[in-house]
């Protein structure tokens, strides 16, 4: 290399190919170190200023990281062209210095389909959808013609059909040669993402020429849009013809077997991947843990597990899931550290599944530690990773933790803001439920059905009749939701809360499906505080109907009776109930005492160390009447 910057000096301009080949061989050595010696004896020489060189160091220094190199560069080039400009917007897009990039697209004098494809993949790799939809518009209208790369940047980004019609619309009449697959398997998916499977066959079915992408892409669209069965029939549909399925379609099948709970289908799906050799494959070999758990088969899904000869974070993330899925906190955590052991870097899947097990019956000291290792891995700006922490510490009652964590957050996602408001509203802090919601729309977030679900919970712990009120009054108007069993749950609660029983009546009537045991319920101990016998009665008879078993309006009914007198039609319901064979229901609960969870049953004369219990209990009734003896004896005395 140093021979050949001997010679830089004694060229010329005529000698720019011999100095782009340099370049390349910078490049192919991956050194940045050279490229800046290079650069600075071409400064010293004078041939900086090139067009042609000025641009080439412009693309090295971008590829190489060095904004700040990069900028000087730019600056002294003294005929930039259009190619200069491209250069530079593209990396300026690429390192999200988007006020700069605008800027500089702002002033170019003339502007090509690269220029205009520079800024719009730019925000969409930044998740600027509608930035990136805004400038797509405006290409249209200043003349530009969309080039086919700007078509599948579109194409990956488009979230309604509306748009997704425009787009293939907009193909068709620029000339678009859909004939290309790649343009086609781009169609196929963007159909396929939001649902317009009939869209994505048709494209599919005019296409001269597919391959097992086209495939993959169709059975995917069917599955994400819901269609299961159809996936399947594709699959099939696919095996006979001369397109062999891939790893990516067996992880797919096993998905929709997953889905539809079809442990058989699933079966013969991992038959033929065992058959073909896929079952190596880390993709297939998650799916089908997940497919085990998901059809209440763990111990099967954990065989599997330990059958593989390999570990990697994509099979240990589906199963530490699969734990946490049927409550197996200990094992979900155990299995995290022994992925530490085996120096698996933890994903932020991995972090997220194991805090969202932790319960209350492990040691707090076990989240703590789990948190550290968000903050040692640098995830703890991940919104998934930083939702999780939020619902942990709120699942904990520390609820402060939680709301430190969320304020620190720095992208906040629909699931975060649900997660806090939930959190919030179960931790008793309802004002500040209610502040984070008018925050929330304020940052101009959609709310959605969990999100006033959370709202109304506030407003029904808290009492607040006007706010819950108008604000379930007002859902379907301002949010677009219809209100669900849940809405319904929580205003019945609220307005039985507060002794409105004929309110919560009139909207149990107005419900558009059967109410749920939960809202009789609330009904139920409603007319009981009021005690209003003939609503109690009516109550009690609905609620018989929809929920034969529920032990809960016989005996409340038959309180009614029997704090009113009325000893024959409370042994009649009595009577009904044991011959109808409902059952009372026994309460309980529960304590965790060094890592070991004790079970208290109402009905339990015999605990756990039952005697001993007894035998401290009799002692403090000794002390307690020895305590009550000697203070009579003082007062006589």
């Amino acid at each position: 290399m140093q021979s050949l910057f001997k010679q830089v000096n004694g060229l010329h301009k005529t000698s720019l190919p011999y100095y782009s080949h340099l370049i390349d061989h910078c490049l192919s050595l991956k050194s940045f170190t050279h490229v800046k010696i290079l650069h600075a004896r071409l400064v010293k020489v004078g041939l900086n200023t090139h067009t042609f060189l000025g641009n080439r160091f412009l693309d090295v220094y971008f590829r190489f990281g060095s904004l700040f190199d990069a900028l000087r560069v730019f600056d002294e080039i003294n005929c930039k062209n259009i190619v200069s400009r491209n250069i530079f917007l593209n990396g300026l897009c690429r390192f999200g210095e988007f006020e700069k990039a605008q800027q500089v697209f702002d002033e170019m004098p003339e502007r090509d389909v690269v220029s205009w494809n520079s800024m719009i993949s730019g925000y969409v790799s930044c998740g600027l959808v509608g930035n990136a939809m805004g400038m797509f518009s405006k290409m249209q209208s200043s003349g530009v013609r969309p080039s086919e790369y700007t078509f599948s940047i579109m194409m990956s980004v488009v979230s309604c059909a509306g748009r997704a019609k425009q787009v293939h619309g907009g193909m068709i009449r620029k000339g678009v040669d859909l004939s290309n697959v790649v343009l086609g398997n781009s169609l196929i998916g963007m159909y396929g993402k939001i649902g317009l499977m009939d869209y994505a066959f048709g494209v599919f079915l005019t296409m001269k020429e597919v391959d097992v992408i086209s495939w993959n892409t169709l059975i995917w669209g069917s599955h994400r849009s819901g269609y299961e069965e159809l996936a399947v029939d594709q699959f099939v549909v696919m095996r006979s013809t001369e397109h062999s399925p891939d790893e990516f379609t067996i992880s797919t099948v096993i998905n929709v077997c997953c889905n539809l709970l079809d442990l058989e289908r699933g079966k013969q799906i991992i038959a033929f991947s065992f058959k073909v050799g896929f079952f190596s494959n880390s993709i297939v070999s998650s799916a089908a843990i997940d497919m085990f758990s998901k059809c209440n088969r763990l111990e099967d899904a954990v065989r599997l597990f330990h059958e593989l000869s390999w570990w990697d974070s994509a099979v240990c993330n589906s199963m530490i899931s699969s734990y946490a899925r049927h409550g197996c906190a200990e094992n979900a955590v155990l299995l995290f550290v022994l992925t530490l052991r085996k120096n698996l870097r933890p994903t932020e899947f991995t972090l997220s599944s194991v805090l969202s097990c932790m319960s209350t019956f492990l040691p707090v000291e076990q989240g703590f530690q789990i948190h550290s290792w968000v903050i040692k891995l640098g995830f703890e700006s991940d919104a998934i990773v930083a939702s999780s922490l939020v619902e942990f510490y709120t699942k904990l009652g520390l609820i402060n933790h939680a709301m430190k964590i969320f304020a620190s957050m720095g992208v906040k996602d629909l699931i975060s803001w649900n997660t806090m408001i939930m959190g919030l509203a179960h931790n008793g802090k309802l004002f500040e439920t209610l502040d984070t919601f008018k925050e929330l729309v304020s940052e101009g977030m959609p709310a959605d059905n969990v999100t006033l679900t959370g709202v109304l919970l506030a407003c029904n712990f808290g009492s607040f009749v006007d706010e819950g009120m108008s604000i379930f009054r007002s859902m379907e108007k301002e949010y677009g939701i219809k209100p669900a069993e849940e809405h319904y749950t929580c205003i019945i609660e609220l307005l039985t809360r507060v002794g409105k029983l004929k309110a919560a009546m009139d909207i149990v009537a107005a419900m558009p499906y059967e109410p749920s045991s939960v809202i009789w319920e609330s009904m139920l101990r409603a007319c009981a505080i009021q005690q209003d016998i003939k609503i109690t009665e009516r109550v009690a008879q609905l609620m018989m109907k929809s929920e034969p078993q529920s032990c809960l309006p016989y005996l409340v009914l038959a309180r009614a009776y029997e704090m009113r007198g009325r000893w024959e039609s409370m042994i009649r319901v009595t009577k009904e109930m044991k011959h109808k064979g409902v059952k009372n229901v026994v309460g309980c609960s529960w304590i965790e005492i060094q890592k070991h969870v004790y079970t208290f049953k109402a009905d339990q004369l015999q605990h756990h160390r039952g005697k001993d219990i007894y035998m401290i209990l009799r002692l403090l009734s000794w002390e307690m009447e020895a305590d009550c003896y000697i203070d009579n004896l003082t007062k006589w005395c």
